[in-house]
């Protein structure tokens, strides 16, 4: 699995002109890519990934052919009464994008979130798993 840094919207693809300039605007705001952990198994992929702040509702997953982004918004809640004097994270978007092999079952992606680390298995084909063969003794 390869990391991408970005992913431009092709023009006449469908969308509609609010669409593409909602993109747009999104992939010209500064975001953060969050550390992500990958590891391999037999039957497939599992991307780890810390996005500290984000809930389910602000988090979006999207497979399109073979790139799988991620994005989320982090929420900062600060108590009644108080404002930031310093901030040194100036953004609160995570956003990563990743090239997807053919061998992966992208409609099989299953995703969790549990405090603020974003977890993504993605299942190997069944037909390029490993399997074990059984030896007939004759």
């Amino acid at each position: 699995m390869a990391t991408q840094q970005d992913i431009t919207p092709r023009a006449g693809n469908g969308d509609s002109t609010q669409e593409r300039r909602d993109r747009s605007s999104r992939a010209s705001e500064a975001a953060l890519r969050p550390p992500v952990d990958i590891c391999e198994t037999d039957q497939g992929i599992t991307l780890c990934a810390d996005m500290p702040g984000v809930s389910r509702d602000r988090l979006s997953l999207q497979v399109t052919g073979n790139m799988l982004m991620l994005e989320g918004t982090a929420q900062l809640e600060l108590a009644d009464q108080m404002q930031a004097l310093h901030a040194d994270v100036r953004s609160t978007t995570y956003r990563r994008t990743f090239a997807l092999s053919n061998e992966l079952e992208t409609d099989k992606i299953d995703a969790h979130l549990k405090d603020g680390v974003l977890t993504v298995r993605i299942p190997k084909r069944a037909e390029l798993r490993p399997r074990h063969i059984e030896v007939q003794a004759s």
